[in-house]
């Protein structure tokens, strides 16, 4: 990205530096107050990230606060630009809801600042937000494009039909989606999720992110999900094969890039082994010559998800190899599962165990899982351009500590 903004702009935005630290959150949450009084945009989003303790307005307030800190140079935000771009394809955000958020954000920052918010002050900020909406805009319009020109491709959301229902513990279930018009799909990215509209009795409409977590195939997607939540708990509960279901097109920056030469490992906790799944299928079918780890952690045998599918994916290539780590074990856990090992990942075992010296590390999990592992291994050594990172929720920085 490159900078247009007027000097004079440039500096005031950075004058409020210190304010939004101090009061970024507050902005934050008095901004999506007066967006969510307009029910049609709140219905855009994913209330369970929203709220007083939720994690999208602190998300929110660290992109503005970043977005303020680097308005001179703003060529370091662009992975997170592209991040916020992917999120919002996969919502179907569209030019004309930007206005909206202009308004909420600019009456929050008078909220909260209060005098401090002079008119100098807001003008200055509302070029700042449609200097980077527009740069949002026209990356969301390519995605748009791209996905309506891709083989099996489509805009807006697609009908499709569950086929099979698979339960792969005890709280987690594979979801098998195949187009009700009977067409083929995008080919996704391994990594790349879909989001899902929701809706049915008792159920008003919900949009969540799910990670696709099959290989590419250009003819279904299958979807692995944790019972938690009131999404989650309605697709395991009311959602069987036959159900209709509202889906955009794949979307999500975090990838595996197959044609790469060197090692990969795979690192996942609980329910995030969806996007590793996806990349150990691509691998095993594609690139069985591709050095490739799968380190997985789970609580137990009980809840421990595609065991055995996952067995036999490295079963196909002499490249993977697998580990998996429970915490509390059950009795015949170990033997059920052979390599099974007691504890939790840890970044020095992966740093001894993995090639740390060239290999990529893919993280997925719960939000304290990945910083240990992200923080450990960039404490080992491992350049930030290695360790790749996907979690539940809205994405922030967790390597900025």
């Amino acid at each position: 990205m490159s900078t247009q903004l007027a000097q004079h702009t440039v500096e005031l935005i950075k004058a409020t530096v210190p304010a939004l630290r101090s009061h970024g959150l507050a902005i934050t949450q008095k901004m999506y107050e007066h967006l969510f009084a307009d029910e049609e945009i709140q219905s855009l989003f994913n209330q369970s990230h929203q709220g007083p303790n939720g994690s999208q307005p602190k998300a929110l307030a660290a992109a503005i606060l970043a977005y303020a800190e680097n308005i001179d140079n703003l060529a370091v935000l662009g992975p997170a630009v592209e991040r916020i771009a992917q999120k919002h394809a996969g919502l179907n955000i569209l030019p004309e809801h930007y206005p909206y958020v202009a308004r909420a954000l600019l009456q929050a920052i008078r909220d909260v600042l209060g005098p401090a918010a002079t008119d100098e002050i807001i003008k200055a900020w509302e070029e700042a937000y449609w200097f980077l909406a527009r740069i949002l805009i026209d990356r969301e319009a390519e995605i748009y494009r791209e996905a309506a020109a891709t083989p099996g491709g489509w805009t807006g959301w697609r009908n499709f039909r569950i086929e099979k229902v698979k339960q792969e513990s005890a709280v987690i279930r594979s979801f098998y989606l195949r187009p009700a018009d009977g067409g083929p799909v995008i080919r996704h990215k391994p990594g790349q999720f879909l989001t899902l509209l929701l809706q049915g009795n008792d159920l008003p409409p919900l949009k969540r992110n799910y990670t696709i977590s099959s290989a590419p195939n250009g003819d279904f997607y299958r979807i692995t999900v944790k019972r938690e939540g009131r999404a989650s708990t309605w697709l395991h509960e009311q959602a069987c094969e036959g159900t209709l279901l509202q889906i955009a097109p794949p979307a999500g920056d975090f990838h595996l890039d197959i044609s790469t030469r060197e090692p990969i490992v795979l690192v996942s906790g609980g329910v995030g082994l969806t996007p590793m799944v996806s990349m150990l299928e691509t691998v095993a079918e594609t690139r069985p010559d591709l050095p490739t780890w799968y380190v997985h952690g789970a609580l137990n045998g009980a809840v421990h998800a595609m065991g055995p599918h996952v067995r036999n994916l490295a079963s196909q290539s002499p490249n993977i190899e697998v580990a998996v780590f429970y915490a509390e074990p059950r009795d015949g856990d170990h033997g059920a599962d052979n390599g099974v090992q007691h504890g939790l990942i840890s970044a020095d075992w992966l740093h001894q165990n993995t090639p740390a010296d060239r290999a990529t590390y893919f993280l997925c999990g719960p939000r304290p899982f990945l910083r240990d592992i992200a923080l450990g291994l960039r404490n080992r050594g491992i350049p930030t351009d290695r360790i790749r990172y996907e979690f539940f929720g809205p994405a922030d920085e967790l390597l900025a500590a």
